[in-house]
């Protein structure tokens, strides 16, 4: 089992940048692809990010092309989703997931935190 917390939300102005983290607890945390996903206020959740096992395959949804970028740190247990030239419909709560295989888009995950908040003011 893996447990994921995320970090690094807040309120930052339009066009600014932020980091996000999640750290995972257990010892086979590279065994998982982790993905991060986001929920607006009224909206469902979103695909945003994942990133396979080794770090070696990424995918993103369009919206968030050339502005996110995700990483990870199988050392550190942790994954990071660098985010670049914020929108005000950016602002979501973030989650981040774990799953035992990795889908460019995956329809479900193993393993979710509890989300962090980003608030981006226009």
């Amino acid at each position: 089992q893996v447990q994921l917390v995320e970090s690094g939300g807040g309120l930052v102005q339009a066009g600014g940048s932020l980091r996000l983290s999640c750290a995972a607890s257990g010892r086979t945390f590279s065994s998982y692809a982790v993905g991060w996903f986001r929920q607006a206020p009224g909206k469902e959740r979103e695909f945003v990010a994942i990133t396979s096992r080794t770090g070696a395959n990424t995918n993103y949804a369009d919206s968030v092309k050339d502005r996110l970028t995700i990483s990870r740190d199988n050392a550190k247990n942790t994954v990071y989703l660098q985010m670049n030239r914020l929108k005000p419909e950016d602002t979501a709560v973030y989650y981040c997931a774990a799953s035992s295989y990795y889908r460019s888009v995956p329809p479900t995950m193993d393993y979710w935190g509890k989300g962090t908040l980003v608030t981006v003011s226009s």
